[in-house]
């Protein structure tokens, strides 16, 4: 076990997603609401300007601008490409990071409540995990474990450890206070759990596993050899985060009102439903499989 120190909390990642930024300024007016007897708490606003212009992003996506090649290419110096350098010398530098832990607070349109991404599976994560969904009974984990956690290109990812609370559902550019609460209590409850991982007697009293959903894959919207859009997400689907998806279920309704059925070989479980930013893409949801993960003592 390796004591956390240094906490960074990233609020505005992208811009038009306004709950983590509201909650950095009301954060930032009342501190100790996010101080912790056993390490420091920073707060970083990732992307002001675009918030200041009411957009995801002015030139691109800020989450995926951390590949340790591209933060060191002298050349991408965008507006997001010059932040992301900017926020790996003040909270990195990726690989040799000054800062323990980093909790990136981001909203989605999608229906997928208060969830939890983790990156890699660890003592800290696994226990975070399963102490998590003790405390929240909403609570989902997400893992993205597919590679290692300095091949991520996601911000959290300059850190040792990084963590990406996603809660939805909640329209860009807007702020609810359901989803406000949820990802406050979820954030709260991460550095409560941090401080009782620093202490001598550790954290107790948790179970010894937790279900947790593996991404597996991403699926587009249906489109023509041209590639335009010739469909959208089946109403089935449509806001069932998380719920799972066999083989013959409608998944896609075309325009011309033909149904098209998942065919995988797995019990599939979407997330990222319809989720409005990855519309630039064609992107129409993720996929995941459903697994009982162990806790690392």
């Amino acid at each position: 076990m390796s004591k956390i120190n240094n906490v960074a909390i990233v609020g505005g990642t992208h811009g038009n997603e306004f709950t983590g930024i509201y909650l950095l300024k009301k954060w930032r007016e009342s501190p100790d609401i996010i101080k912790r007897s056993s390490f420091s708490t920073e707060t970083v606003f990732g992307n002001p300007n675009g918030f200041r212009d009411n957009k995801r992003y002015l030139d691109c996506d800020l989450n995926r601008q951390f590949a340790q090649e591209d933060l060191a290419n002298p050349e991408l110096m965008n507006y997001e490409q010059s932040r992301a350098k900017a926020i790996n010398t003040q909270l990195g530098p990726k690989g040799n990071s000054r800062t323990d832990l980093i909790i990136d607070l981001h909203n989605t349109t999608s229906n997928m409540g208060p969830s939890l991404i983790i990156l890699q599976l660890d003592d800290f994560n696994t226990q975070l995990a399963a102490y998590l969904m003790q405390k929240m009974d909403d609570a989902v984990i997400v893992l993205e474990d597919q590679v290692d956690m300095k091949e991520h290109y996601f911000l959290c990812s300059v850190a040792t450890r990084g963590l990406i609370v996603e809660i939805g559902p909640q329209p860009q550019s807007v702020i609810r206070q359901d989803v406000m609460d949820w990802m406050e209590e979820m954030t709260l409850h991460i550095l409560d759990f941090t401080n009782k991982y620093n202490s001598e007697a550790g954290v107790t009293d948790i179970p010894s596993s937790f279900t947790a959903y593996r991404y597996e894959e991403t699926l587009k919207l249906p489109l023509d050899e041209k590639g335009n859009r010739v469909g959208m997400v089946h109403k089935n689907v449509q806001d069932a985060d998380f719920n799972v998806l066999r083989k013959g279920d409608p998944i896609f309704t075309l325009f011309n009102g033909e149904e098209v059925t998942w065919e995988g070989d797995y019990e599939a479980y979407p997330h990222f439903i319809n989720e409005a930013a990855y519309y630039d893409n064609n992107l129409a949801m993720s996929l995941a499989k459903k697994v009982e993960i162990d806790v690392i003592r």
